[in-house]
């Protein structure tokens, strides 16, 4: 009597009917779907949607008395509306229109099928707000999802893409699109309507031009048309006002754009047929802090470079520079300047595969002459005076002189670089550096622990210690709130320091070939600012799935490590595939 309740009615005829091939979901996922509201089909290798998925929501409440498969608890008072649906990584070819029966969804998930095209119904879904569309084969995109008034992000990168509908700036709340790695030979002008746009990624296309509207998007702040055919930016697009950060890499540029941008503060225009650096745009980057113009045909680099008082990283590489301005050194806060590849006269070859502006260091058991210049001398009092930057590196020394620390007093020395010596710990006195400090480099040392004094350091933007024998940091760290990158590589951790996750200024951490065997997702998730982890090579066994809500995460580095999903494919497919596949992930 039992078995017949469970199974409900039975069919006399069914030995006669042909049976639907229809992929089946347990009952037990659907009935925790009526209740949460969220249905997770990753991964299950499905070529349709079944029915009861599309139907979820139709259940009136006298079908839902008289359904046996729920449990006492299971009351149809007690069932929610489905409102996400993922169905990423399966075998998808296309979707039914019976997709308009899930009325309030608001967020669908499809990446990572084989869907050619979408269906019109789309668009009745009028409450959705992601709509995650990657690593398809779309060819287009139905005007009907434009009509979509709420969704905020949509993700349609590695598809088949040739063109957009005209209607796409209808999106007015859209804050995050991606169009990277599609077929795209053209932009429609009513893209310039997207006014809430924060994050615009069409690399990787056939662009040969962009709409003038472009500029109209006044709260876009990354902007990326890397890898196109264009041979000419839209003067239009010095007016944007929020734009921090611009990628023109690997295009046809014979110019650089002009751009009088107030907050740009980083601009890759490297693999370009630049010829020369107009004065006028050098003078209105009054924010740049990036400057990327790698592999270019510059000859002269204009004596204004010096007018970019906060550079720090100048990418020169493979250009045909054959002198560099005297001035160069003046820049205050230039930590990065990569020169190889130029015709340079003067310059020994082996000082431009130097990537930082650090001087050649000369033995310190030279004695001073006449004839020494400043930088061999055993302390270079101008770069202390005049770049405030205290190095004394590639000694193989035990400690770092008295000396030294008595030519920096009191001169504000923001950069110490102590790299490449036999230090077993911090330097005592350099607390003295503390109230200006903010750059350290004590890598390829032999440091053991990391002194709680470190927590003074309260200016301290950028620590690397990579290459030591580092098993933890100190808990104090915590009062380093303005700290945004740290450099772990090549130490002994064997978990994620606990500290870091109370830093909230990190933008970076690298802590790859280290013993590390598990991370905190929970934890990292309030790592608000970080954009760059980088874990690869150590004994993570298991990612958790939450590590991809992890909202500013731009690079994500996990290759090297024993874990079996994320697979190697997936992997392959960059960061956003990784995070992509780990939300999908998440139990519902």
């Amino acid at each position: 009597m039992s078995r017949l309740k469970r199974g409900g009615q039975l069919d006399s005829l069914s030995g006669f009917r042909a049976d639907k091939k229809e992929p089946t979901i347990p009952s037990g996922l659907l009935r925790a779907a009526r209740r949460s509201g969220q249905l997770d089909l990753s991964g299950r290798g499905l070529t349709e949607v079944p029915q009861d998925v599309y139907r979820l929501n139709m259940d009136t409440p006298q079908e839902a008395q008289q359904d046996v498969s729920f449990g006492t608890s299971d009351c149809w008072w007690e069932q929610t509306d489905l409102t996400k649906l993922i169905l990423s990584s399966n075998q998808l070819t296309q979707l039914s229109d019976d997709i308009r029966l899930l009325a309030v969804l608001t967020t669908l998930d499809l990446h990572d099928n084989q869907l050619r095209s979408l269906p019109g119904a789309l668009g009745e879904l009028q409450e959705l707000q992601q709509l995650r569309l990657s690593h398809n084969k779309l060819t287009s995109l139905p005007i009907e999802v434009c009509t979509l008034k709420n969704l905020c992000s949509i993700t349609l990168q590695q598809n088949q893409l040739e063109s957009l509908p005209d209607e796409m700036g209808q999106l007015e709340k859209l804050t995050h699109l991606d169009l990277s790695h599609n077929h795209l030979k053209g932009l429609p002008v009513s893209l310039g309507h997207l006014s809430c746009l924060q994050k615009l990624n069409v690399c990787h296309n056939e662009l040969s031009c962009l709409p003038a509207s472009v500029c109209l998007m006044v709260m876009l702040h990354l902007l990326d048309f890397s890898n196109n055919q264009l041979t000419d930016i839209p003067a239009t697009l010095s007016e944007m006002p929020a734009l921090e950060q611009l990628y023109l890499r690997h295009n046809k540029l014979r110019v650089l754009p002009k751009l009088v941008a107030p907050t740009l503060k980083e601009l890759y225009v490297g693999n370009n047929r630049i010829e020369e650096m107009e004065t006028e745009l050098l003078t209105s980057l009054t924010a740049i802090s990036v400057l990327e113009l790698r592999d270019n045909k510059i000859k002269i680099l204009p004596e204004e470079i010096t007018s970019l008082n906060t550079l720090t990283r100048l990418d020169l590489t493979n250009n045909d520079i054959t002198t560099l301005p005297a001035s160069l050194s003046l820049l205050p806060d230039l930590k990065v300047l990569l020169l190889e590849g130029n015709p340079l006269r003067g310059i020994r070859r082996d000082l431009l595969t130097v990537s930082t502006t650090q001087r050649d260091p000369e033995s310190a058991e030279e004695g001073q002459t006449a004839m020494t210049l400043p930088s061999q001398a055993r302390v270079n009092v101008h770069n202390i005076k005049t770049l405030k930057s205290l190095a004394y590196s590639e000694k193989q020394a035990v400690d770092i002189p008295d000396e030294l620390f008595d030519a920096a007093t009191d001169q504000g020395v923001t950069t110490v670089n102590f790299s490449k010596n036999q230090l077993t710990s911090i330097p005592p006195r350099l607390i003295e550096l503390s109230a200006s400090l903010s750059d350290l480099n004590l890598a390829f040392n032999r440091l053991t622990c990391c002194s709680p004094d470190v927590c003074k350091f309260l200016q301290l933007m950028h620590m690397d210690l990579r290459n030591n024998q580092l098993t933890d940091l100190p808990s104090e760290m915590k009062n380093l709130n303005k700290l945004r990158s740290i450099t772990l590589n090549y130490n002994r951790f064997k978990s994620f320091p606990g500290v870091l996750y109370q830093i909230v200024s990190l933008e970076t951490v690298l802590i790859g070939n280290n013993q590390v065997g598990e991370v905190d997702a929970h934890r990292l998730k309030m790592l608000v600012n970080l954009s760059t982890l980088d874990m690869s090579n150590n004994d993570l066994l298991n990612i958790p799935p939450e590590v991809g809500l992890c909202a500013s995460l731009r690079c994500l580095g996990l290759e090297g490590n024993p874990f079996r999903t994320p697979r190697a494919a997936i992997l392959a497919k960059g960061t956003d595939a990784v995070l992509e596949y780990l939300r999908s992930r998440i139990p519902t």
